[in-house]
């Protein structure tokens, strides 16, 4: 069979790398794609998002199967797309890809759930929530835009002065442009984060190794949000017990809310969690499998 992985990062490599081992696979496509999958598969000259381009191309060229790696063409729906032209895809409808692409929809998801996660407000106006932030009193708060902002749209606001400029930052100053024109505004979860991946077909899931992540750009936590500046795995201290919980309280009922939402998922969901004194908190999903990069917060 042919394989076409849309992408042109380390995520994409390694997915290219590992597809290419399978006896059942007779050539990988990767559109982009990097020099450094060149050397596993044939690149092709197509942006990860141009979803009609690709759609042709793996008409004109009978690809067996298509792998998703990035959020956007998801979020844009390209799932959909191929579908409805009678091609297999892997990862989740634009419906089931707005636990990432909307973290309000997220959020209110969740919260009608009862799936653990933080409190939170969400704003459509800045006057509103700087008006907000002004009448809080306990910090840190985490200020989050909305919209797909490549893992860099949080900050961790220690103060007052702190959450005011974050807020401006996103929906004033646009500094994330389109994914700031709405935000969340959340509390700060204590503990240790881990991100949990798992393979589902909306009925059943199966867990992948979890793994720990950094983003802050410096040592010691300190400094701004990055895309992701490293992650190990296996993770000290996790164990089935935990990975069992996380799996009843977290991964199973969000794959259950999005069924009974109309939005059944299937592709790979990725929990960004905060391990709690309360037990795992919800910091974020991604659509997709990913190389961790998400903030603590």
């Amino acid at each position: 069979m042919q394989v076409l992985v849309i992408g042109g990062g380390g995520r994409e490599h390694a997915l290219c790398w590992k597809i290419a081992a399978s006896p059942l696979v007779k050539k990988v496509w990767c559109a982009p794609g990097n020099p450094g999958i060149a050397e596993v598969a044939t690149c092709v000259d197509l942006q990860a998002d141009d979803i009609e381009r690709l759609l042709a191309f793996a008409k004109r060229e009978g690809i067996d199967l298509t792998v998703v790696g990035p959020e956007g063409p998801l979020v844009a729906g390209i799932v959909d797309r191929f579908e409805a032209a009678g091609l297999k895809i892997f990862g989740p409808s634009k419906a089931a890809a707005e636990i990432e692409g909307n973290k309000v929809f997220c959020k209110d998801l969740l919260f009608r759930y009862r799936i653990p996660t933080a409190n939170f407000r969400a704003f459509e106006s800045s006057s509103l929530a700087l008006g907000y932030v002004e009448g809080l009193r306990e910090f840190p708060v985490v200020v989050k835009a909305a919209g797909l902002a490549a893992g860099k749209g949080v900050r961790i606001c220690k103060d007052v002065a702190a959450a005011r400029a974050a807020v401006r930052e996103c929906m004033e100053e646009r500094a994330f442009g389109k994914a700031g024109e709405r935000i969340v505004i959340e509390d700060f979860l204590f503990g240790e984060e881990l991100s949990v991946l798992a393979i589902t077909d909306g009925e059943t899931i199966v867990l992948l190794e979890p793994a720990q992540d950094h983003k802050a750009v410096n040592d010691g936590d300190q400094g701004p949000n990055t895309g992701g500046m490293g992650a190990f795995s296996p993770v000290p201290g996790v164990g089935v017990r935990l990975l069992r919980q996380i799996e009843s309280t977290v991964l199973v009922p969000t794959i259950h809310a999005l069924n009974r939402e109309g939005r059944r998922f299937r592709g790979v969901l990725y929990a960004g969690l905060m391990i709690t004194e309360q037990g795992p908190r919800v910091l974020e999903f991604n659509a997709r499998s990913a190389i961790p990069r998400r903030s603590r917060c």
